[in-house]
């Protein structure tokens, strides 16, 4: 008779332990296929969208008036979309394979700071040149960046 109760208590923890596996399951799976919108995604595809503009940079100071990206000069972009109301610009910027840099900069009227990046760090080796990617992005409604064009230039010394 006890080991009838013990083999009936293993089956009933057994069959619980199944049951509790199976709803986590079911809990991931519909929190997952919940955020799957009907055509809601990136907006054109491929990292870029037409009807958005990233050209640049452009000189804010130009610190030895050659009128060429140089370390610690001031840039800013030039940005149009109509995929979103707050744009921003990320640059980051390599020298060789050491990332030297990485800024942020809202091109929309509430952003409170300045709209331009500073081309230097404390990483950044001055008497090299660097290889610098700017992104036009926004941010989607959870929170994942959406690119929509990039280009690369190079800051001279």
């Amino acid at each position: 008779m006890r080991m009838r109760s013990v083999f009936s208590h293993t089956a009933q923890a057994v069959a619980e332990s199944a049951l509790i596996a199976l709803l986590v399951v079911g809990l991931a799976a519909g929190t997952t296929f919940a955020g799957k919108g009907g055509g809601g995604g990136k907006p054109g595809g491929g990292g870029t969208t037409s009807g958005s503009t990233l050209t640049g940079p452009v000189m804010v100071l130009d610190q030895n008036s050659n009128g060429s990206s140089n370390y610690m000069d001031d840039i800013t972009f030039n940005v149009s979309t109509s995929a979103t109301a707050v744009p921003t610009v990320g640059l980051r910027c390599y020298q060789g394979t050491n990332f030297v840099m990485d800024g942020y900069v809202g091109y929309y009227s509430s952003y409170l700071f300045n709209r331009w990046f500073t081309l230097g760090s404390g990483y950044w080796d001055a008497a090299l040149s660097a290889t610098c990617t700017a992104r036009l992005f926004y941010n989607d409604n959870r929170g994942r960046e959406q690119v929509l064009k990039t280009m690369t230039f190079t800051v001279a010394p």
